[in-house]
């Protein structure tokens, strides 16, 4: 099948845009004198950056701008596998983009600040069974509402978002998304966590749409 560009640019741009005020907002915490609590600053950032993308580009190709909703999307046959592909390499490189811009304006020690990792004790186990249940959570919420009642996704989606960063922000980092992780740990310099931040997405994207398949589609009882 051919490749839509449009669909593919609006993942790339849609991406890059709400991971880049997702990264900024981590830099704009870290900036001296900025005494806003992280655990609003953050989730906010990432949550309502992709609010934006989703109201920029959902009409174009989805708004998926996360490999784990696109994973769960391809399982639903709601996308096609070459599609599918085309999605996860554009949000990459998004990610990665919205990385290097970070980089280049203001450094490469502001992006490290934002690389996914276990935080506080808390193992690589322990965060990539966190990542993988967040991750679950998300794309059921993402199957269910643009499926039933798509008129509402654009809000339900991203504040679902800011609800995950604030329960797993501090512990496993709330990636939920491979990209995100990608992005930062390219950029930032340092992949020692990064497999965490991608199985668990995609064990909890796929876990997500069995639970989605068997018991919360009504469609298919």
């Amino acid at each position: 099948m051919a490749m839509n560009w449009k669909k593919l640019a609006a993942e790339l741009i849609g991406t890059f845009g709400f991971l880049w005020v997702g990264y900024m907002s981590i830099a704009a915490f870290h900036q001296p004198d900025v005494t806003a609590p992280g655990l609003l600053v953050v989730p906010f950032g990432f949550g309502l950056g992709l609010l934006m993308a989703i109201f920029c580009f959902g009409h174009i190709s989805g708004a998926h701008f996360n490999p784990a909703v696109t994973i769960a999307m391809a399982l639903d046959k709601r996308i096609e596998i070459p599609e599918a592909v085309g999605y996860i390499v554009a949000q990459v490189i998004g990610a990665i983009g919205a990385a290097a811009l970070v980089m280049v304006t203001i450094s490469q020690e502001v992006v490290a600040k934002g690389i996914t990792a276990p935080q506080g004790g808390i193992t690589d186990t322990s965060a990539l069974i966190i990542e993988a249940v967040g991750t679950l959570g998300f794309i059921l919420a993402i199957l269910a509402v643009t499926k039933k009642a798509p008129q509402i996704a654009g809000l339900v989606i991203p504040f679902s978002l800011i609800a995950i960063h604030f329960g797993l922000a501090t512990i496993s980092g709330a990636s939920v998304n491979p990209a995100r992780s990608i992005g930062s740990a390219v950029v930032g310099g340092d992949l020692s966590s990064i497999w965490i931040y991608i199985v668990g997405p995609v064990v909890g994207a796929v876990v997500a749409w069995v639970v989605w398949k068997v018991i919360a589609n009504d469609e298919a009882a």
